[in-house]
């Protein structure tokens, strides 16, 4: 295992997709299969993780090279609070609660909605929170989110 994730990296154990995920479920899966019984055997196992690992690099290097296929297996990251308001059809689809984002400001030291510019879910299942301060947005990191215009505040009437 420690050779086949120093050839690969260490991205097969991360949880950058759901795609990753299953991979390393099924990793773990031949491992115990291998590890607890007489079949298949210890090299039918590291073969089949070996070529579990290789079909795992050849796929990363097509979704990094191949955009419809990367969209086809990831998911993309989603706003689900922006400016302190909640977006409760992106809530809904991500099948979450306001107590599951509340819980998420609160572990991120937030006392105050106010205090948010964005909580966004990322591919992983993560939340990011992202709080309101002096910078400037760099757009161009808000390009790949769903809805990302929604960032951007409405300017409004003085009058």
């Amino acid at each position: 295992m420690i050779l086949f994730t120093r050839i690969v990296g260490l991205r097969s154990f991360s949880k950058l997709s759901s795609y990753d995920f299953a991979m390393t479920i099924a990793i773990g899966s031949i491992l115990a299969s291998t590890v607890t019984s007489d079949s298949p055997s210890l090299l039918q196992g590291l073969l089949a993780v070996g070529l579990l690992f290789m079909l795992q690099a050849l796929i990363s290097m097509i979704r990094r090279r191949v955009k419809p296929i990367k969209a086809l297996l990831d998911n993309r990251p989603i706003i689900l609070m922006a400016h302190g308001e909640y977006f409760w059809d992106n809530l809904k689809e991500a099948n979450l609660s306001t107590s599951d984002v509340q819980e998420v400001l609160r572990k991120n030291g937030l006392k105050s909605k106010t205090e948010v510019f964005a909580v966004i879910m990322e591919t992983t299942g993560d939340m990011s929170v992202i709080k309101n301060n002096e910078a400037t947005p760099d757009w161009t990191l808000f390009d790949d989110i769903r809805d990302s215009e929604l960032l951007i505040r409405p300017i409004k009437d003085s009058s």
